[in-house]
C-alpha cells in the first residue's frame, strides 16, 4: 500500500493557496460543528522568558477526518530585539482516521487570516448589518487582516488606524487606502476614532486597557483579539461588565482573554457571558438584538479554526500537485 507524501508547504504558498473569503467560510463552519457539539479543541501554553509557546490542536468531522496540531512561538519583543516576527510556528495535519501525516505548513499567515476571519464571523451575528466604519487599534498585519475580513462582510466606507507608534498608524493608512480602496485614516486619539465607529478592532500586545466605557457609543461591535495570555489585557473590566460578551472558547477566555481580567476584578462572572461564537454561529443563543447594546468579543484564538483553514490550504496544494513533499516514512 502507498500513500501521498507529507506536503511541505511554505507561507508563500499558503497565501497563495487561501482567500479570505475561503477562510471565513471554512472558520464560521469550524465554529458551527463546535456549537453543535461534534467537535472539541484543546490548547496548551508554555511560558518562555519573554514569550510564550502556545499549542492549539483539535479535530473536525467532515467526509475526511483531519487532526491539526498547531505550535506557535509568540515573542512580543522580537521585532525590536531581533527583527523577527511576534508570531512564528507551524502546523502538522493529519488523518484522523488513521494517523497518517498530511502536511507540515508555516502557520503564521494561517493564524493572520483565521484570526482575521473569527472577527468576521462575530461581527456577522453581533454588529449592526448597517455597520461602514470601523477603528483598528494596533496598526501591525494582524491590523491589515482584520479590517480586509470585516470588508468581505459589510461595505466598509472608512477605517480610523491608531497605533502607539504614530509612524506605524501613517503607513497603515496609506497602504490600506490603496490596497482596498476605502477612506482610511490615521488617528493621533483612540477615543476620538472610537466614538465614530461602528466596529472597533483591538489587536494588540498591551498589557493595560486600551479601550473604556467612554470610549465606545451605543450599538458598537468590539473585537477584542489580541490578549492571549493572561498578562494581556486591552478592555477595562467595567465595559465588558456592561456589555454582551461573546466568547471564542469560555474556558480558554477566563484563563488568558480580557474575560479573565473582568473575572478577577470581580465584576464579572461567567454566567454572566452571554455565548460562546459557536453557540450564535449554529443558532442555538441569539447575535445581536437591539441596535444599542454594545457588544463584545473575546478572541483568544481556537485550534478548529486552525484545524479548518489548514484544511482548505492542503486540499487546493493536493489538486493542485505542485508543492514540495517529504516522505517522513521513508
Amino acid at each position: 500500500m502507498t500513500f501521498d507524501p507529507v506536503q511541505i508547504l511554505s507561507r508563500s504558498d499558503v497565501a497563495r493557496l487561501l482567500t479570505m473569503r475561503e477562510c471565513i467560510t471554512a472558520v464560521e463552519g469550524a465554529f458551527r460543528a463546535l456549537g453543535q457539539g461534534a467537535a472539541l479543541p484543546g490548547v496548551l501554553a508554555v511560558h518562555s522568558g519573554d514569550g510564550e509557546f502556545h499549542i492549539k490542536a483539535g479535530i473536525l468531522d467532515s467526509p475526511r477526518n483531519y487532526f491539526a496540531a498547531k505550535v506557535n512561538g509568540n515573542f512580543p519583543l522580537n521585532p525590536n530585539s531581533f527583527g523577527l516576527p511576534t508570531i512564528q510556528g507551524v502546523i502538522v495535519l493529519c488523518d484522523a482516521q488513521n494517523g497518517r501525516f498530511l502536511a507540515v505548513m508555516d502557520s503564521m499567515e494561517i493564524t493572520a487570516m483565521r484570526t482575521g476571519a473569527a472577527t468576521a464571523i462575530a461581527a456577522k451575528h453581533l454588529a449592526r448589518p448597517d455597520s461602514s466604519v470601523v477603528t483598528i487599534c494596533g496598526c501591525g498585519q494582524q491590523g491589515e487582516f482584520q479590517l480586509e475580513a470585516l470588508m468581505n462582510v459589510f461595505k466598509i466606507c472608512k477605517c480610523f488606524a491608531f497605533d502607539q507608534a504614530t509612524n506605524r498608524a501613517d503607513q497603515f493608512a496609506k497602504k490600506m487606502r490603496s490596497k482596498l480602496g476605502i477612506e482610511v485614516e490615521a488617528a493621533s486619539v483612540l477615543s476620538t476614532a472610537t466614538l465614530q465607529s461602528d466596529i472597533c478592532v483591538t489587536c494588540t500586545t498591551s498589557r493595560t486597557p486600551l479601550l473604556f466605557s467612554n470610549d465606545v457609543k451605543p450599538g458598537t461591535f468590539v473585537s477584542a483579539v489580541g490578549t492571549d495570555n493572561p498578562a494581556k489585557q486591552e478592555i477595562d473590566p467595567k465595559l465588558l461588565a456592561t456589555s454582551k460578551v461573546v466568547a471564542d472558547i469560555l474556558d480558554q477566555c477566563a484563563v488568558m482573554g480580557d474575560l479573565h481580567h473582568a473575572f478577577e476584578a470581580g465584576v464579572l462572572k461567567r454566567d454572566n457571558v452571554h455565548a460562546e461564537l459557536g453557540e450564535v454561529v449554529a443558532g442555538l443563543k441569539t447575535g445581536r438584538t437591539s441596535a444599542t447594546e454594545i457588544t463584545i468579543f473575546d478572541s483568544t484564538g481556537m485550534a478548529l479554526q486552525d484545524v479548518a483553514a489548514s484544511v482548505v490550504v492542503y486540499e487546493k496544494a493536493m489538486a493542485e500537485g505542485r508543492v514540495q513533499t517529504i516522505d517522513l516514512a521513508a
